[in-house]
C-alpha cells in the first residue's frame, strides 16, 4: 500500500509545510502498475510543478518507493499562497484515485503544533 502523508502547520493554519510518500501500491506487477504510476507522477509533478511556476525550491529526498518533500519555511505570502494552492490541487488528485483505489492508497494528515 502506498501511504501519503500531508503534513499541516496546525488545525488552525492548515498550511502544508511537507509531504511524503512512501511504499508501492501493489495494484499490479512492476511496470504495469498503474496506481503506483499515477501516484508518482502526480506527487514527483507538484514538485516540479512547485519549482517552475512559483520558483520555491523545496527540500527533497527521493529513493524507490519513497519520496520527502520539506517546503522552506521562509516563504513570502504571495509565493506561499501559490504553493499551497499547488499543493492542494496535489491532494485533490490524490483523493480522486483514493476513491476508487482505497486498498491501494491511503493518505494521512498530521499537524506540526509547534508551529
Amino acid at each position: 500500500m502506498i501511504h501519503v502523508t500531508i503534513c499541516r502547520r496546525s488545525q488552525e493554519d492548515q498550511a502544508i509545510e511537507a509531504y511524503q510518500v512512501e511504499g508501492h501500491a501493489e495494484f499490479d506487477v512492476p511496470g504495469k502498475d498503474l496506481v503506483c504510476a499515477a501516484v508518482s507522477a502526480i506527487t514527483v509533478g507538484t514538485v516540479n510543478s512547485v519549482e517552475s511556476l512559483t520558483g520555491v525550491v523545496a527540500g527533497t529526498e527521493m529513493e524507490k518507493g519513497w519520496l520527502d518533500v520539506i517546503l522552506p519555511l521562509d516563504l513570502k505570502p504571495e509565493s506561499m499562497a501559490q504553493v499551497q494552492l499547488i499543493l492542494e490541487s496535489m491532494i485533490v488528485m490524490l483523493q480522486t484515485i483514493a476513491v476508487n483505489y482505497s486498498e491501494y492508497i491511503a493518505i494521512h494528515t498530521t499537524y506540526n503544533e509547534g508551529g
